[in-house]
């Protein structure tokens, strides 16, 4: 019984109140480019978190893209060269 009894306190403890979810999603309203320029503030929590999750898929096809020609462009120049340390020093 113990064990139960300390399994329902750790997860009390983890909890989060519904204040802080709304200001949670409050925040992330505010980072997507695709909900702070709507003009009207109702927008549903789930929606924000679909909107979340497409928007990091988007910054990651966005990386993979940068990463793709930035491989491209160091492979036409001589790795010697000033541009290639200037790249070099951008990825570091």
């Amino acid at each position: 019984m113990s064990s139960r009894r300390s399994r329902q306190s750790s997860a009390t403890v983890s909890r989060i109140s519904d204040d802080q979810i709304i200001e949670l999603v409050s925040k992330l309203r505010q980072l997507l480019p695709e909900i702070r320029n709507r003009r009207s503030d109702k927008v549903s929590a789930s929606k924000v978190l679909q909107e979340t999750c497409n928007y990091i898929r988007s910054l990651h096809r966005e990386v993979d893209d940068l990463s793709e020609r930035l491989s491209q462009l160091l492979a036409t120049i001589d790795a010697d060269s000033a541009e290639a340390a200037i790249i070099r020093s951008l990825i570091m």
